[in-house]
C-alpha cells in the first residue's frame, strides 16, 4: 500500500472499513494579497483541483463537488452531477466536532481528558481484556486506546455495510450496543501502547458528553459549535434517515468489490455511527468550522495545544500524526494541512486547512468504492494536477 493511500485510508476510511478501503501545524504560507485577484485568476488558481474533480468521475464517481477558500478568494467546483451547495453525509468528519466538545468541557472545569474512561463510564468498558479503568478519555480522541472497533466485526459489516444494508438500514443502534459489538473482541494493543483508529473510541467519547453534561453528544455540538458558527447546513441527524436538500444522492456497491450494481444508499439510519460520524453538513460549512478552529475562535490557548498535540500512526508516514480528533499531514510539496477525513455509505468527504487558518478546502464524492480525494487536497494546496503526481 502507498504512502498516499495509507493517509487516504486512514483519514476517511474509518466509518466504510466493511466496505472498501475509500479515501478518512502549518509553514508560513504566503500571506494573501491586499487586492483580491481578478476572476480569471482565482479560477485559475483553483484549474489543478477543478482537473482532480473531473478525474474522480471519470474514475466512476457519480458526482464530486469541492469548495476552496485562500483568503479572500473564494472557488467552487463541481464534477458530474452534483451542485456546489450540496449538503452530504460527513462520516468521520464528526470526530473532531465531537473532540471539540470535549476540549470545552475539560476548559470549562467539567472533567479532565487524563481521566479514566470508567470515572465516567462505569463498566461500559469490560470484556476481553478491555478495561476502562486503564484507559483516558485523551486516549480515546488520540486513538491510542487499543479499544477494538465495532466497525472491523464480521457480523456487524455484513449486516451494516455488505448487502444486508438494504433490509437495516433503518435499524436503530444504541451507542451502548457498538461498544458491546466491540467488547466481544480483544483490543488491538495496551493502553498507550500503539496507535490504531477505533470508531468505537469516539461513540465512547460521545457517551462521556452525554453524562458530564447530561443531554446527548448532539445536543452539546449544536449549542456549542453549530449554533455560534451559523454553520446553517450542519446537523446531528440522530435516528433520522433522510437526507436535507439540496443533495445528489449517495451511492455504493454494497460489497469489497468495485464492480457489479450500484445502489442508491442516501437515506439510512446514522445511529450506525453516532458520535464516531453521523453527521451531516456541506463544503461551505465545514471550512467554517475548521478555520475557526485552527484560529483558535472555539478552544481557548491551552487546549487547542492539546489537540494539536500529535502522534505518530505509522513509522512508514513521518508526516503524517494524528491529534485529538484533529490530524497533521504533510503534503508533496511540503505544506502542513489540518483536518479529517470522513467515509460512510456512499459518500466520501474531506476537510483541510492550513494551520494559520486562511487557506482551507472542504469537499466530497458521493461514491465509496472509487476516486483519489487525496489528489483534491494536492491539487488544492500545492497546485499538481492527478496526471502530475
Amino acid at each position: 500500500m502507498t504512502a498516499a493511500r495509507t493517509v487516504r485510508t486512514v483519514l476517511a476510511a474509518g466509518l466504510v472499513a466493511g466496505i472498501a478501503a475509500t479515501a478518512l501545524a502549518a509553514p508560513a504560507v504566503a500571506a494573501p494579497s491586499a487586492t483580491p485577484p481578478k476572476p480569471a485568476a482565482r479560477q485559475a488558481a483553483h484549474t489543478a483541483t477543478q482537473q482532480a474533480l473531473d478525474a474522480a468521475v471519470a474514475a466512476g464517481v457519480p458526482g464530486a463537488v469541492a469548495q476552496a477558500r485562500d483568503g479572500k478568494d473564494r472557488w467552487t467546483g463541481t464534477a458530474g452531477a452534483r451542485k456546489g451547495g450540496d449538503r452530504f453525509r460527513v462520516g468521520s468528519i464528526t470526530k473532531t466536532f465531537t473532540a471539540t466538545v470535549l476540549l470545552q468541557l475539560q476548559a470549562e472545569g467539567r472533567l479532565d481528558l487524563d481521566d479514566p474512561v470508567e470515572k465516567w463510564l462505569p463498566g461500559v468498558v469490560r470484556g476481553h481484556g478491555h478495561d476502562g479503568r486503564k484507559i483516558t478519555v485523551r486516549q480515546l480522541l488520540n486513538h491510542t486506546s487499543g479499544i477494538y472497533s465495532y466497525t472491523e466485526d464480521t457480523a456487524f459489516q455484513e449486516k451494516v455495510f455488505g448487502p444486508g444494508f438494504l433490509r437495516h438500514r433503518y435499524d436503530t443502534w444504541t451507542p451502548k450496543q457498538l461498544v458491546d459489538v466491540a467488547m466481544a473482541h480483544e483490543p488491538d494493543f495496551a493502553p498507550g501502547a500503539s496507535w490504531n483508529y477505533s470508531n468505537t473510541n469516539f461513540v465512547l467519547a460521545g457517551m462521556v458528553v452525554e453524562k458530564v453534561t447530561g443531554r446527548p453528544y448532539g445536543t452539546a455540538v449544536e449549542n456549542r459549535i453549530i449554533k455560534p458558527l451559523k454553520l446553517r447546513a450542519t446537523t446531528v441527524p440522530g435516528t433520522k434517515s433522510r437526507m436535507p436538500k439540496p443533495n445528489s444522492g449517495a451511492y455504493s456497491k454494497l460489497s469489497r468489490e468495485t464492480g457489479g450494481p450500484t445502489y442508491d444508499v442516501t437515506d439510512l439510519n446514522p445511529s450506525i455511527a453516532g458520535a464516531a460520524g453521523e453527521m451531516i453538513s456541506d463544503s461551505n460549512d465545514l471550512q467554517t468550522f475548521y478555520r475557526a478552529l485552527l484560529k483558535g475562535r472555539l478552544l481557548p490557548a491551552a487546549e487547542m495545544k492539546e489537540m494539536t498535540d500529535t502522534v505518530q500512526i505509522s513509522p512508514e508516514l513521518p508526516g503524517v500524526g494524528y491529534g485529538l480528533g484533529l490530524m497533521r499531514q504533510k503534503l508533496s510539496c511540503g505544506k502542513e494541512v489540518w483536518g479529517h477525513g470522513g467515509g460512510i455509505h456512499g459518500s466520501h468527504s474531506e476537510a483541510h486547512v492550513t494551520r494559520n487558518g486562511e487557506h482551507s478546502l472542504a469537499g466530497n464524492f458521493n461514491a465509496d468504492w472509487t476516486g483519489d480525494t487525496q489528489s483534491v487536497i494536492e491539487a488544492e494546496f500545492c497546485g499538481t494536477a492527478p496526471a502530475e503526481r
